[in-house]
């Protein structure tokens, strides 16, 4: 069966990728932004900020051995690590065990994978609309090569399809890094990892770019899970006794010197709010003993994150690392969810975000001094326009992150570029990161990006805003420049 839609004919049974898609309806602007996205679709793909598994690039999997990494099946690849397709099911009523979701208990749950993929193309049309379904249609199609749309008919086919596709030579994790055109992938890692994968990677001899990031969440929030053990951890891993603030400070700054010594360039910071404030010493030392004794309370814990944040801000002038700090996560926010299965399962809801006041200490004291990179992500959509594009407008320091995690769709996007650019300029801000764990889907949402603002910027062309010379410039910078920049990869 076949059916003809805005000029473009294709079959209902088959993928529906087509090639101006993303762009909006008006003829002139169309026209416009499929040439400005002809100019950097095939640029390379800079990832500054994820969360993809170093160890899959340690060594290629050979066929039949023991070592090395394997993708596992496509259910092992695409469906039970990646939240943002289970929460969707599980919203439907699809228990997570029924998607081969590992519990905590280890309690029983789906093994046969072949049955998981079933379930999963069954309720496929779910993402109808959405960018996890532009995603995995790009990912498809462009990744795997397939050509039938999947639905619960199609879905075991399609399956063999792709469990072909992972047994090749050209789907080891090098060689798709090679393909999907990467020039650097940042990980993000704990303030306590020995990075013994990116060594492993440095050592090989392989010419791709990984490189970590150091995230001290685990060490820095006293109410992060296992704080107490994290603290003993980093003691190990920088030969600091971290018995005292000072010494926690010495051991953070010492951890911050070896990351960047293995090629980070970034720093990751999370919390509740943007909270900022300074402690005296002899405050923060009364907090941080309370806490070894398990006798810290909420209040300190947030004023002790709101200190050790400004820390880390001195820290990024003197040793050069970008800080990026993201707020307005409520972790874990079902508490079945979390206690079965644990965290980041898909059950984490924005929170309402305030920033003009709360990152103001920070700003006062070292926003004006462009040493300081300071990249600020959130979940909260009306602080853009509010708050976080005039700070980005004022501070040296400040760039405004991209939209992120329930935001990095095609309408986020572009609601993100019309908040900001007129307060913030578009050359405050810091270009586009995947932010994903789904290393086969870093292709899509670069493409999707790089759409939306090629569609954007054709928009300003459209109404007399920018000339055509001006447009081309933009797209490369949103595209390639703007990331490379902010994230001093170009060092």
């Amino acid at each position: 069966m076949m059916r003809k839609s805005s000029s473009i004919t294709y079959s209902v049974l088959s993928c529906y990728l087509p090639p101006d898609r993303y762009f909006g309806p008006d003829a002139r602007q169309r026209e416009i932004a499929q040439h400005l996205y002809g100019l950097v679709a095939k640029l390379p793909l800079i990832c500054p900020h994820g969360h993809v598994d170093p160890r899959m690039f340690v060594e290629d999997l050979r066929l039949g051995a023991d070592s090395g990494y394997d993708f596992g099946t496509p259910v092992d690849l695409l469906i039970i690590p990646d939240h943002y397709v289970t929460r969707m099911l599980y919203s439907q009523g699809v228990p997570l065990e029924a998607l081969g979701v590992p519990r905590r208990d280890g309690g029983p749950v789906e093994t046969d994978h072949r049955k998981i993929w079933q379930t999963f193309a069954e309720h496929f049309y779910l993402f109808r609309g959405t960018p996890t379904g532009m995603w995995l249609a790009h990912e498809l199609v462009e990744v795997f090569s397939v050509e039938e749309k999947l639905t619960g008919a199609s879905a075991q086919r399609v399956y063999d399809q792709i469990a072909a596709k992972l047994t090749l030579p050209e789907f080891r994790p090098r060689r798709l890094f090679e393909r999907f055109n990467i020039e650097v992938l940042a990980t993000t890692d704990a303030a306590t990892d020995p990075l013994v994968h990116h060594q492993a990677i440095r050592d090989s001899g392989w010419g791709g770019r990984v490189i970590p990031t150091f995230r001290p969440d685990g060490v820095v929030n006293l109410d992060a899970p296992g704080w107490r053990q994290n603290l003993d951890a980093l003691s190990q891993a920088s030969g600091i006794a971290v018995q005292s603030y000072r010494a926690f400070v010495r051991a953070l700054e010492d951890r911050r010197a070896f990351f960047k010594r293995m090629g980070a360039t970034a720093t990751d910071h999370a919390a509740l709010t943007a909270y900022t404030g300074e402690l005296a010493e002899t405050e923060a030392e009364a907090i941080f003993a309370r806490g070894l004794r398990g006798a810290a309370t909420a209040d300190d814990a947030a004023r002790f994150t709101g200190h050790v944040l400004m820390e880390m801000a001195r820290m990024s002038i003197e040793d050069g690392l970008v800080m990026q700090f993201h707020v307005g996560s409520y972790r874990n926010h079902n508490p079945l969810v979390f206690e079965r299965f644990g965290p980041d399962r898909g059950g984490d809801i924005p929170i309402a975000g305030e920033f003009t006041r709360s990152l103001r200490p920070l700003l006062v004291k070292y926003g004006n001094d462009p040493r300081l990179a300071l990249i600020l992500f959130t979940l909260d959509e009306s602080t853009y326009a509010r708050e976080l594009a005039p700070l980005a407008g004022h501070y040296p320091a400040v760039k405004l992150g991209p939209p992120w995690w329930f935001y990095d769709s095609l309408n986020g996007m572009t609601r993100y570029r019309e908040a900001v650019t007129e307060t913030a300029g578009l050359y405050n801000t810091a270009g586009f990161n995947d932010d994903t764990r789904a290393f086969p889907s870093i292709p899509a949402r670069h493409d999707l990006s790089r759409r939306v603002d090629a569609n954007w910027i054709a928009g300003l062309v459209v109404r007399g805003i920018v000339d055509v010379d001006d447009a081309e410039e933009m797209i490369r910078d949103t595209a390639y420049r703007l990331v490379k920049r902010a994230y001093r990869l170009d060092l």
